[in-house]
């Protein structure tokens, strides 16, 4: 059995899960191989480590499997959390996005996955989104004026929810919660993130993961960060 210098992280560049697991890894600084995973191919190194097949997926050199974002996102910063993210979570509110939020987000996005009604959908997460631009009027980011745990788990979501069409999406009276999330989205930490690399088969070399020291100690933009 070959022993890990390193975490694996199975992940996949465009979900949201997988983005927030990775923002918490890159800011605590852990160093992990990253795997891109291509959904309609999953590697069966991955399957074998979590068989419910989703990412993503952490494997430490211990063997352990964390399989769950949020999971992966406590485990980085409960090693190192050079920003306090810790201390700046909501599980109500995060309980809320991944639930109810995201919910709505899946039947806007794939309708016909889901025998739904797309503007329905849409209006209703648009709720949700108006409550976080609410909360965003007192200090910039979710949890008082530096981005914390909060921001980092929900951020993808309304990324991706504003991205299903982004007209319409400007248009709506969102002022704080567009601030915000341009902010993230503009941030060095988000970039080296997302970089692009081509999905991982056994016998590929190692793709190493952002550092946190190549990261800025805080979110850019206005609104109060």
């Amino acid at each position: 059995m070959t022993t890990l210098l390193h975490p694996i992280l199975y992940s996949f560049r465009r979900c949201p899960y997988a983005i927030r697991a990775r923002l918490a890894l890159a800011v605590s600084g852990t160093r992990c191989e990253l795997r891109e995973v291509k959904l309609s191919a999953k590697p069966q190194a991955m399957l074998d480590a979590s068989p419910k097949g989703t990412v993503p997926v952490l494997v430490l050199p211990d063997g352990t499997v964390i399989d769950e974002s949020l999971g992966i996102m406590r485990w980085a910063l409960a090693n190192r959390d050079p920003e306090g993210w810790l201390m700046r979570h909501d599980a109500a509110l995060i309980e809320a996005n991944d639930g109810r939020f995201k919910h709505h987000l899946d039947r806007y996005k794939y309708p016909d996955r889901h025998g739904a009604d797309p503007l329905l959908h849409r209006e209703s997460g648009l709720a949700f989104l108006r409550e976080i631009d609410g909360r965003l009027a007192g200090a910039g980011q979710l949890c008082g004026p530096a981005r914390g745990l909060a921001d980092a788990a929900i951020m993808p979501f309304v990324r991706q929810f504003a991205a299903i069409d982004r007209e319409w999406f400007d248009t709506r009276p969102l002022p704080q919660l567009k601030v915000w999330l341009a902010g993230h989205l503009a941030s060095r930490l988000f970039a080296a993130t997302m970089t692009r690399v081509a999905p991982w088969s056994p016998g590929d070399p190692p793709v190493g993961f952002v550092q946190a020291q190549e990261m800025p100690a805080a979110c850019p933009g206005g609104g109060g960060r």
